[in-house]
């Protein structure tokens, strides 16, 4: 970690250059330029809550404000999980013209996706005024939890972008996955009050980091009441230890993927 750390304050100039280098292009190659950051999390949240709200009669209190919280989590993962698999081979170039540690790719886009999670949480607030939600201090636990969801999904995607490295088709199967683990994390319904079986509901919503998470986001922000800690604290330390495992089999093998590459 040692080497992780020396590497990081080494690169974090290039890392703030290149993350908004792309956000920029991303706004440039746009016609609606940095109004997509809003017009994109908000369209899918009306969609859900039409769907959820008025075709499945969904009576859930500040219901667009819940889909928002489900989905800003969602996007981010979801995003960050799928970049990652393809990740070294979609930057060959970089890859086998200079020696980068290829962290530095994941980190990059961890704070593109990241601000946009950031811009879909300043909306969720908005939201919030707008339906007289109340606040209590319990809104102090967002920021714990918000990085415990950075650390887990970072995690996650280190393990993944080596896998991906090796593996061709594992987008496919990262795209099929997401896709379960999506109608499983309760985004736009109530895990808590529709799995009414004890052991299920376990399983869905404890051993589901990504239901865990948004659960806790939903409870903190709109029922005044703070998170399963011991979960929140469970799952950060499972983030954790797949940013050590990952970052370390990085650095074991990141020789070999040029060689791969070839």
């Amino acid at each position: 970690m040692k080497r992780f750390i020396r590497d990081l304050k080494k690169y974090k100039n290039y890392i703030l250059y290149s993350t908004w280098a792309e956000l920029k292009s991303e706004i440039i190659n746009s016609y609606l330029g940095w109004l997509w950051l809003v017009l994109e999390p908000l369209c899918f949240m009306l969609i859900y809550t039409f769907l959820a709200g008025v075709i499945f009669k969904t009576k859930v209190d500040y219901f667009p404000v819940f889909v928002f919280i489900g989905l800003s989590i969602w996007n981010f993962f979801n995003k960050m999980v799928n970049v990652s698999v393809k990740l070294v081979s979609s930057n060959k170039d970089t890859v086998t013209k200079v020696y980068l540690p290829k962290f530095v790719l994941l980190i990059e886009k961890i704070g593109v996706n990241g601000f946009k999670m950031l811009v879909s949480f300043v909306l969720v607030a908005i939201f919030m005024v707008i339906y007289k939600v109340p606040i209590t201090w319990n809104i102090l636990w967002f920021l714990p939890i918000l990085i415990t969801v950075i650390v887990f999904t970072f995690g996650v995607c280190t393990i993944m972008m080596h896998v991906g490295v090796f593996i061709e088709d594992m987008s496919n199967v990262v795209t099929i996955v997401l896709r379960l683990v999506f109608y499983l994390t309760g985004v736009f319904y109530d895990l808590s009050t529709r799995v009414t079986n004890v052991v299920y509901r376990t399983i869905l919503l404890d051993l589901n980091p990504l239901a865990n998470f948004i659960y806790n986001m939903r409870n903190v922000l709109i029922y005044s009441s703070s998170p399963v800690g011991m979960w929140t604290f469970i799952w950060f330390v499972v983030g954790l230890l797949l940013c050590i495992l990952g970052i370390n089999v990085i650095y074991k093998y990141e020789n070999t993927y040029v060689k791969v590459m070839k």
